[in-house]
């Protein structure tokens, strides 16, 4: 059964670790994610941006597969189901699917409709017992095809925004989505810290999770990160397994070019992947 984000992260926070968001791209993604946790004993958020949701053909479509899996794979583990970067309309959608959780993206908005949008929406989720995020200021990097530059949010904008009883906040600390640049600055730690002494026990939301050195992500995790999202790392290890099981020729021999021989090699890749995150974010044994 799907369960909100909020205990999870608050229970994070509290025991300085962070519960991974990797995101879901197909049946493949969600199944290696989902034995992970598993056999890992980790809480999980599966994120789902708008792309890929319209990708595996719509949001109860999503939904449908997620609960099967974890109904037939005997998943015992906390797991969010959360919408990554959602619109307003979007929300509403993911919500209305059965999400179990959802957030709402207003950073590219003026700070007066992002706080009016995530006040009604703070409204509808709390009394659905849903989990929101929200973000103030833009992450840089590509969002489904948006550049922005590792902007750093406003602390006070934070605090406002965090006093609303959103579940969960993601700022912009100077990271930035996909693969990071040659001249990427690094994380902005004293901009983290003054949010973090803005919003107290608001579980942070680290966005862009992909190329930042371990030490930064621990170090952020210490200052009040208590979800890291990850989505180019699985994506760039699938891509590399099943390369190579391509340029080994092995789709040429036998029944190699069945799609469960061909993905597999990819799949093993996003599991190894995923082990290590949670080795990193600490998470591992913490739904015991």
């Amino acid at each position: 059964m799907l369960v909100s984000a909020k205990e999870m992260l608050q229970k994070a926070k509290a025991g300085h670790y962070a519960v991974g968001q990797f995101n879901i791209n197909n049946l493949e993604w969600t199944k290696a994610i989902l034995e992970v946790a598993q056999e890992k004993k980790s809480p999980v958020i599966l994120g789902v941006s708008e792309g890929a949701g319209k990708y595996m053909g719509g949001y109860t479509t999503v939904v449908g597969m997620v609960n099967g899996l974890i109904n037939e794979l005997n998943i015992t583990v906390p797991v969010a189901l959360h919408l990554d970067h959602g619109s307003y309309d979007a929300c509403y959608k993911c919500i209305k699917a059965g999400f179990s959780s959802v957030m709402f993206d207003g950073s590219h908005l003026p700070f007066d409709e992002n706080l009016a949008k995530t006040t009604e929406l703070v409204n509808v989720t709390n009394q659905l017992g849903l989990s929101l995020e929200a973000e103030v200021g833009s992450i840089g990097g590509e969002e489904d095809g948006v550049i922005g530059q590792g902007e750093c949010a406003d602390p006070m904008e934070c605090k406002t925004i965090a006093d609303l009883g959103v579940s969960m906040l993601a700022a912009g600390i100077g990271n930035i989505h996909g693969k990071y640049p040659e001249n990427w600055a690094g994380l902005s730690f004293e901009t983290l810290d003054a949010i973090q002494a803005q919003t107290g026990d608001m579980p942070l939301v680290l966005h862009g999770g992909t190329g930042i050195p371990a030490d930064q992500v621990k170090k952020a995790i210490n200052l009040g990160v208590a979800k890291v999202n990850v989505n180019t790392e699985c994506q760039l290890a699938f891509a590399a397994e099943v390369r190579k099981y391509i340029e080994a020729g092995k789709d040429l021999e036998g029944k190699g070019f069945d799609p469960r021989k061909l993905l597999a090699p990819g799949t093993a890749g996003i599991k190894a992947t995923v082990i290590e995150k949670m080795e990193l974010f600490g998470s591992i044994g913490k739904a015991e």
